[in-house]
């Protein structure tokens, strides 16, 4: 478990991520450098399988860039380290599952670093906001990825108005997965984890890529992709020693031992 800032926790194949800078979880530069290289070392560590993001405390999950740093010195446009602000919005070749426990204000610049995971739970108390046009700036990500996301007036009217939306409502427009009572948030997120963790990690790997490269593709021409072997996740899976396990383990009628090799 590290100190400061950022807090992790390996549990068997899972890492548990916690954002805890008081009183309100802010990013500034350093503490996206240090999230940056939790999430490059959660990337390459074969050992890991799954990634769960959460905040201290119960009130804030993260409302994004620190201001008050901000007015202190540190630049908006400077160097947020890897991965760009919090250290997941532009990691490259992250092909492993991220699911993010929302449990408290989530707006802003948290806002955009919740949207880069794969599964979003968030506690009943949870809102959502982008009020960066109250401050004379852009949501920048949150442009281009939130209209992918939910209906496109929905994500204008948030983007143009900086409008509060609680939990269930983020849920209705499909913005997070599901909502927990607060003291339950964290044990369903371990829950799904954990399911996640046990399965094929070459599988999560493939999907992952898939999922990202064909975004902006045309059907047809991603599945030519496909077949053709372009994908490397795919092409590994193809030739791996899960993939025969999987199909060993049907056959024998028992549970799989996932190697991811």
């Amino acid at each position: 478990m590290t100190d400061g800032p950022i807090r992790t926790k390996r549990d068997g194949h899972i890492l548990e991520v916690t954002l805890d800078r008081p009183k309100a979880n802010a990013i500034d530069l350093a503490t996206s450098r240090i999230m940056g290289e939790v999430f490059a070392e959660f990337r390459d560590d074969p050992d890991l399988r799954v990634a769960l993001v959460t905040g201290a405390g119960d009130k804030f999950f993260c409302p994004g860039w620190d201001l008050k740093a901000a007015a202190d010195g540190d630049a908006v446009d400077g160097d947020y380290g890897r991965g760009g602000f919090g250290g997941l919005q532009e990691l490259r070749g992250l092909n492993k599952p991220v699911i993010m426990a929302i449990n408290g204000i989530c707006c802003g610049g948290g806002l955009e670093l919740a949207l880069s995971g794969d599964i979003l739970f968030a506690a009943e108390h949870a809102s959502f906001a982008l009020p960066e046009i109250n401050s004379g700036t852009v949501a920048d990500a949150a442009s281009v990825k939130l209209p992918k996301r939910i209906p496109y007036h929905i994500a204008m009217e948030m983007l143009l108005t900086g409008r509060w939306i609680d939990a269930e409502e983020a849920a209705r427009w499909g913005m997070i997965n599901r909502v927990f009572p607060a003291d339950q948030l964290m044990a369903e997120a371990r829950k799904t984890a954990a399911l996640i963790a046990s399965g094929p990690p070459l599988v999560y790997a493939a999907l992952k890529e898939i999922v990202r490269e064909a975004e902006d593709m045309k059907f047809q021409d991603a599945m030519n992709k496909i077949t053709k072997s372009q994908f490397a996740t795919v092409e590994t899976l193809y030739t791996s020693e899960d993939q025969l396990e999987g199909a060993r383990a049907f056959a024998e009628k028992r549970d799989p031992v996932w190697k991811g090799k």
